[in-house]
């Protein structure tokens, strides 16, 4: 009936769907050997707290917060309770010209973590990580040509850099076969040469020692193209799609200085590391280095609805105001997403952000740190293990390939570790881990216990 809600029959849409659970074809799936997945599917049907349930019944340990997202757990009743609360009283709301209370809390709440002694003042929401830094990018951008310098129009990624997948991500992203297939992306990109010194730092505990230098490489390309050129530089603190990449001491800090000498916005890509995952609520606060710009997601609401943000510092947006108002113009960015702020990825986001603080996940992470560090370490000298890499509660577990067959040791690991019940994460041949913070001690030793013996029955 008309207004009830409830489901009306129409023959229009009467089709008849194959609901056999081996009718997986018409799904492309994203990142994926999908050839070899549809061999042998890995399916999950429910979650609950730190595990998924596989669809043969199993119990499996989720050894990497589902995507580096679900940071306090999966099918948290007071997110689930307020998502579902929100859709019945709000569904959908634009905010272009337009507002609703939830998107100016989230904001608000965002703003009062960031990192600094109120160096943020505003946010602005995307819908995932790969679009929070497409909107980073444009912003840099704008800010530069409303300040009158718009001859900044470069960006300056890093090599093994991943920014997400949109055409701004993948021209400063350095992955790759993340660029290689896709036409010449954007104009006017140069890119940092990445932090990974294994002959001086494999094994590294925390931050290795070497490669601060790295930096300098800045000025190298300051001086080749002209620092006036240079709209921003972008960054993740801590490299994690490439395999759990940690900066070597000193590094961000030396950014941070060619950033500032030069006039160039700095910008953390802490998708990844947002929201507790390093035992802070941000890199930037970890490391002690602002940067410009903080591109957010994944854990903004734990995963549950998508959604992504970008934090900006004093400055920026006032920048675009004073243009407007100099100029006599009205909207002052013209860039946004017909979902931004969306009402349900907002009260996902509000609720997880006080379940963050309500649980004190955080503090929870940073206390479980050393043991993390200690069960990472000691799969040092297991059979065909050459590198080790932690901070927080992060880990990077490197493999040596396979001659002529790159990443094939790795994805039959990953494989074998489903097969005993833990989700691992995989990059060629990097194993990566990051749980959900709600972690215990008995977590992470049935973690490395299942993942070692997955190496060790790996030839």
């Amino acid at each position: 009936m008309e207004g009830t809600g409830a489901p009306t029959a129409d023959p229009q849409f009467d089709v008849q769907f194959d609901a056999t659970p081996n009718n997986l074809e018409p799904f492309w799936m994203p990142f994926t050997w999908n050839r070899e997945y549809k061999k042998r599917p890995k399916v999950i049907v429910s979650a609950e707290g730190m595990n998924y349930t596989a669809n043969d019944g199993r119990t499996i340990l989720d050894g990497t917060a589902g995507l580096w997202c679900a940071n306090a757990g999966h099918a948290r009743k007071p997110i689930v309770e307020a998502v579902q609360q929100q859709v019945a009283k709000l569904d959908y709301a634009p905010t272009f010209q337009l507002g609703h209370p939830l998107a100016f809390q989230l904001a608000s709440r965002l703003i009062g973590m960031a990192p600094g002694e109120e160096e943020f003042d505003h946010a602005f929401f995307a819908n995932s990580g790969s679009e929070a830094v497409d909107s980073a990018l444009k912003i840099a951008l704008a800010y530069h040509r409303a300040r009158g310098e718009g001859q900044r129009t470069r960006l300056i990624g890093r090599e093994r850099g991943y920014h997400g997948v949109g055409f701004g991500g993948i021209s400063v992203g350095g992955i790759v076969n993340n660029r290689r297939k896709f036409g010449q992306l954007l104009a006017g990109v140069d890119h940092l040469p990445h932090t990974h010194l294994p002959e001086q730092n494999a094994f590294a505990r925390g931050q290795p020692e070497h490669g601060a230098h790295l930096a300098d490489e800045l000025e190298r390309i300051c001086a080749l193209h002209g620092p006036e050129t240079i709209a921003a530089v972008i960054v993740e603190p801590v490299a994690g799609s490439t395999g759990v990449l940690v900066p070597p001491k000193g590094y961000l800090q030396r950014l941070r200085e060619i950033c500032d000498k030069h006039g160039i916005l700095l910008i953390f890509d802490e998708v990844i590391t947002g929201f507790g995952r390093l035992g802070s609520s941000f890199a930037a606060e970890h490391f002690g280095v602002m940067p410009d710009l903080i591109t957010l997601a994944k854990g903004i609401t734990n995963g549950t609805v998508p959604m992504g943000a970008v934090l900006a510092r004093k400055g920026i947006y006032d920048a675009f105001i004073e243009e407007a108002d100099a100029v006599g113009g009205t909207i002052e960015l013209f860039h946004g997403y017909t979902y931004s702020a969306h009402p349900l990825a907002c009260a996902a986001g509000l609720a997880t952000l006080e379940l963050y603080k309500q649980d004190g996940l955080f503090e929870h992470a940073a206390a479980l740190a050393p043991q993390w560090e200690e069960a990472v370490h000691a799969l040092k000298g297991v059979k065909n293990v050459v590198d080790l890499r932690n901070i927080g509660l992060v880990a990077g577990i490197e493999l040596a390939p396979r001659e002529g067959a790159p990443g094939q040791r790795g994805y039959e690991v990953f494989t074998r570790a489903w097969d005993k019940g833990l989700l691992t994460r995989v990059t060629g041949d990097i194993l990566a881990l990051s749980p959900p913070l709600i972690a215990e001690p008995r977590h992470i030793d049935q973690m490395f216990q299942l993942l070692k013996e997955s190496i060790e029955e790996v030839d």
